[in-house]
């Protein structure tokens, strides 16, 4: 088992700044599990904890059910790939990938077999005899993970191994990457600020702001049911629309989302959880996904600002009042003129609608006020 618990992690600086707060995590057994945020929001901070470079202040790291606070990193049978993929420039691939076995005293004929079994996993047999220097950034970052893979960790640790990548190449090593999981069947963890590669990459999705964990889920359930403004606003692209001076009302017990003077009546679900809650009416922040407006027809209207035609479907900027709005419309779903400067009518379905509190940000259907703090807000999904 290759299970990593993490209780109460917290790391404080010497000059009393505290990086990391109080995150609790548990990742299975060859589970893939993606640290995000944005810079100096304490992911890869958190990941270094757990590898050894940094000291623990405070909490306890548990690795394959180890107490690992005090182990030094070359006993925690961990592998880590870096940004900056860190090869050795004097020695050729082969040399840097049989480096780690080496020390280790593996014999020589099973550190061969190890070092060509990856070299061909990875695809890079024909650059063993080649320097560093000579090779493309996409086939060093696979020559810094094949390093780590030959030494056949219990997990798996990258910190941002894609970032200095040009786009194409970033593509090319997600798919790489989702390969290899698939082969080498380990336990993962991967720090990023890029929402597409955890997205795209992760079993479930730990979303970090200013040193505290705000969302931990699948990708589906980050998307469907952020938990707060910040994680509504990170997860998904383009972006969600926010809709700022609306009001959940409540009017002969039911419940109904004003939006720019129009009421939206909830749907059952919502009527439930916010009943569950006992919501009382407030101001929102309403929120609305790109992909999950229509054009049309609708009592809600905006002035077309930017239309781009991405082919399948276009992106549609548009200015509703003082609020940006930005529709993903399929081209087959549009029959509307949407030049610029044209006014459209626009709507959605009541049951797309995130309803934010306008004072703490905090989802009315998916915060859980009884089991999580002001600053370390939990995602509770309710069953009905």
């Amino acid at each position: 088992m290759s299970e990593v618990i993490i209780k109460g992690l917290k790391k404080v600086y010497d000059n009393k700044v505290t990086a990391v707060h109080d995150v609790n995590l548990h990742i299975a057994d060859k589970e893939f599990i993606v640290l995000v945020g944005p810079s100096g929001c304490g992911k890869s901070t958190t990941l270094r904890m757990v590898a050894g470079l940094e000291d623990i202040s405070g909490g306890e790291l548990y690795i394959d059910g180890k107490l690992c606070n005090n182990v030094a990193p070359k006993d925690r049978d961990i592998a880590m790939v870096f940004q900056s993929y860190a090869l050795y420039p004097h020695m050729s691939v082969y040399e840097n990938l049989a480096f780690a076995l080496k020390l280790r005293k593996v014999p020589k004929d099973e550190i061969d077999k190890k070092v060509r079994e990856v070299a061909e996993i990875l695809g890079i047999t024909q650059y063993l005899e080649r320097k560093p220097k000579a090779l493309s950034g996409g086939q060093r970052q696979r020559v810094a993970i094949g390093r780590a893979m030959v030494r056949d960790p219990k997990v798996f640790l990258m910190d941002e191994p894609l970032s200095n990548l040009d786009a194409k190449l970033r593509n090319q090593m997600r798919a790489e990457i989702i390969k290899l999981r698939a082969r080498i069947n380990t336990t993962f963890m991967y720090v990023t600020h890029d929402q597409t590669e955890a997205m795209t990459l992760a079993d479930r999705i730990v979303i970090m702001k200013d040193g505290y964990v705000n969302q931990i889920g699948t990708p589906q359930d980050l998307f469907n049911k952020p938990v707060n403004l910040f994680v509504a606003g990170f997860i998904g692209m383009p972006v969600m629309n926010f809709f700022d001076g609306c009001k959940l009302l409540l009017e002969d017990g039911k419940y109904y989302a004003e939006i720019r003077g129009v009421k939206f009546e909830l749907d059952e679900f919502q009527q439930k959880a916010l009943k569950q809650n006992g919501q009382q009416p407030c101001n929102i922040i309403a929120g609305i996904r790109p992909q999950h407006v229509t054009v049309g027809e609708g009592q809600l209207s905006a002035t077309i600002e930017v239309s781009e035609m991405m082919g399948s479907e276009y992106n549609i900027h548009a200015r509703s009042g003082d609020d940006e709005v930005v529709m993903v419309i399929p081209t087959v779903d549009l029959h509307t003129d949407v030049s610029m400067g044209k006014t459209v009518q626009f709507n959605t379905k009541p049951a797309l609608i995130q309803l934010f509190d306008k004072e703490s940000g905090n989802n009315l259907i998916w915060y859980d006020k009884e089991s999580a703090d002001a600053d370390a807000p939990v995602c509770k999904v309710y069953q009905f």
